[in-house]
């Protein structure tokens, strides 16, 4: 067996295909969406790695130029810091579910090549999305094939477990709890708005903790009072 030193891997294999994150706004918008809350969605689980845009090269070979989905999510390997994907550095895992966002520039030939090259080197589940024309289409591995899914309206991911609901004005995507993803402002948002209201529920437990020491010295004075006319308070009905 040949052994390729380090420094030669990294100019066979660099970590960089030249080619920018994405092409516009909107296109990058859906891919930190996706990448952010599914790293939320498995920020508990080690044997998780999640990444966006990270070159994949499937096997020790330049014959096989290596691709960057827009998001992808591996089992069965550790999180941490990687320049690429070099599937046999990773136990030979493939990720299993991959991520593609449409942008002006794809080609239909270039979304070919991605989907005969997902298929080809091991890939469960590939979700295509199309933010300008709102379209999600799918494709689970069967029988080694990746089969197009015909209706995902409501469909479960079976490896993540999420649900997309392709509607007006855009797609929605849910974790399995019935959240949905959010942006990293809404996110922000949101945990504002928690923060504030366990703020708020606090200061209002702190107000019924003094209305209640209130009532108690009321309570005590007028017990106080009572002892000094000779009446027992314990003795009223």
């Amino acid at each position: 067996m040949v052994t390729i030193p380090l420094t030669d891997l990294d100019q066979l294999f660099p970590d960089s295909d030249g080619k920018p994150m994405s092409d516009n706004t909107e296109q990058f918008r859906w891919i930190v969406l996706l990448k952010e809350n599914l790293e939320i969605l498995f920020a508990d689980q080690p044997l998780v790695f999640v990444a966006g845009d990270l070159l994949w090269y499937p096997e020790l070979s330049t014959l096989v130029p290596g691709v960057a989905p827009d998001a992808m999510v591996v089992f069965g390997r550790p999180k941490g810091r990687r320049g690429s994907y070099r599937q046999w550095q990773e136990e030979n895992i493939p990720p299993q579910v991959v991520f593609e966002i449409i942008s002006p520039s794809n080609t239909a030939a270039e979304m070919t090549r991605k989907l005969e090259f997902y298929q080809r080197y091991g890939v469960e589940e590939y979700y295509l999305y199309d933010p300008d024309r709102n379209r999600l289409q799918g494709w689970l591995c069967q029988e080694s094939e990746l089969t197009k899914i015909a209706d995902l309206q409501g469909w479960i991911s079976p490896r993540l477990g999420i649900r997309f609901q392709p509607q007006e004005p855009e797609l929605a995507v849910y974790f399995p709890d019935g959240r949905r993803f959010l942006t990293t402002v809404e996110l922000s948002n949101q945990a504002d708005q928690a923060e504030q209201r366990a703020a708020e529920a606090e200061q209002r437990a702190q107000q019924e903790q003094q209305r209640a020491e209130q009532e108690k010295q009321r309570a005590d004075r007028l017990a106080d009072y009572l002892r000094s006319q000779g009446i027992n308070p314990n003795d009223l009905p």
